[in-house]
């Protein structure tokens, strides 16, 4: 095995300097993992993983809501591994691009099938990454990023069963924390074979990468990032878009009205989506029949629409049960071809609709009002706390609201 990706994504990494465009990506992530993480605060994860060190801890109160951004290309959530890694070595911009950039890059050569094998990316590729976020804010040499990588492959392991509970997002703490821990060790001396990287994209990925493969170049995160308007897995956002989008055209479209639910899409947007009759508010937010049903019930679906008592709504629950999904075959990414809905009404007519890309999406990039709605939707402070923010002064931001959450937030927050 004389291939070395872990050598060629450090040299990479060490050596990018950002744009003005790669800086504007990375204000954008830092305030919208930090709305997300202080929105979890009251979440029962919070008070679980309070017990981890501060990079687990963060990013796995930034994960639990699954309101976090998410890099299409390489289906993982990039910024939560990433900004954690960064904050907690005191890092900054750079140092966060350099993660990102790597972390959507293993993605990029791993592909889709990695995901469909069932494997959480955000995970995968998360220990890595964030060893490079963590060993760029250190101020290591390109050969200690690519040992921390190397000490970072035993923990870059994750798999989808655990959507749906508390483990996904501690899994996703653990990522974010073995990165740190692996290139403090790298810091420090520690030694590790850089091809190991290359042993495990064998192993999970079932491919024999070639050092001339791995993409470099710019922008730091190719294709960018997306913002999730709704707090539930990535693939419903472009169902429930659908619908919404749906109900404005044709007014007001009462959900008793609704006897039958006919949902088409591709088998790859289907993948995450494992409960197709959740229990419970984070089973919830894998469902797509769920996705339909909130996007019928709740005007905007927000953290209200995933709480048990949300879940368990008599009407939830027949609209979920009314509702067939086909999937038709192939596609490669959760935004692969066109989600179609078919609602039958109880007057026998037909209302359809068909979506493609959801907002806040890269190619339907969110809005200023939709930023600052989603930042308000955090808590009534987070604007506030937000405003000001730096990559220098988020990890004092993050450390006193977690140990001192709000007496008042809503219930559905630390609903499981």
């Amino acid at each position: 095995m004389g291939t070395r990706t872990a050598e060629a994504l450090a040299r990479w990494a060490w050596s990018y300097e950002p744009d003005a465009h790669d800086l504007a990506l990375a204000g954008r992530s830092l305030r919208d993992t930090l709305a997300v993480t202080l929105a979890a605060r009251r979440h029962e994860v919070a008070a679980l993983a309070a017990q981890l060190p501060e990079a687990a801890h963060w990013a796995a109160v930034g994960h639990v809501l699954d309101f976090d951004d998410v890099h299409v290309g390489s289906t993982s959530h990039v910024s939560v591994v990433t900004v954690a890694a960064t904050l907690a070595a005191g890092g900054g911009a750079r140092a966060y691009l350099a993660g990102a950039g790597v972390m959507t890059r293993l993605g990029t050569l791993l592909g889709w099938p990695h995901y469909a094998a069932g494997w959480h990316a955000t995970c995968t590729l998360g220990a890595p990454a964030a060893a490079v976020a963590a060993g760029v804010a250190l101020g290591l040499s390109p050969e200690r990023l690519a040992t921390a990588m190397a000490l970072a492959v035993p923990a870059a392991g994750g798999v989808q069963t655990a959507f749906g509970t508390h483990g996904k997002a501690l899994q996703v703490g653990f990522a974010a924390e073995a990165g740190v821990r692996a290139a403090r060790l790298a810091r420090a001396g520690a030694t590790a074979d850089p091809r190991a990287l290359d042993a495990w994209l064998e192993l999970v990925g079932g491919i024999r990468a070639e050092t001339g493969a791995v993409p470099g170049g710019r922008p730091a995160v190719p294709d960018g990032l997306a913002i999730k308007l709704h707090p539930c897995c990535y693939a419903m956002q472009r169902p429930i878009a659908a619908v919404r989008e749906l109900r404005k055209r044709h007014g007001h479209i009462a959900p008793a009205d609704v006897v039958s639910i006919l949902v088409t899409t591709p088998d790859a947007s289907m993948r995450p989506l494992i409960h197709g009759r959740p229990r419970t508010g984070l089973e919830g937010k894998f469902s797509m029949e769920y996705a339909v049903a909130t996007a019928l019930l709740d005007d905007f679906p927000d953290f209200t629409s995933f709480t048990d008592a949300a879940i368990g709504r008599p009407e939830a629950r027949r609209l979920v049960a009314a509702t067939e999904v086909v999937r038709t075959p192939g596609g490669d990414g959760l935004l692969s071809g066109a989600v179609d809905i078919r609602l039958g009404l109880a007057d026998g007519g037909v209302l359809r609709t068909s979506l493609a890309q959801p907002p806040g999406s890269p190619l339907r990039p969110p809005t200023s009002a939709e930023l600052t709605g989603k930042f308000a939707a955090c808590g009534a402070d987070v604007p506030g706390l937000l405003r000001d923010v730096t990559w220098s002064s988020a990890p004092s931001l993050l450390a006193s609201a977690l140990r001192n959450p709000p007496q008042t937030l809503d219930t559905s927050v630390s609903a499981n």
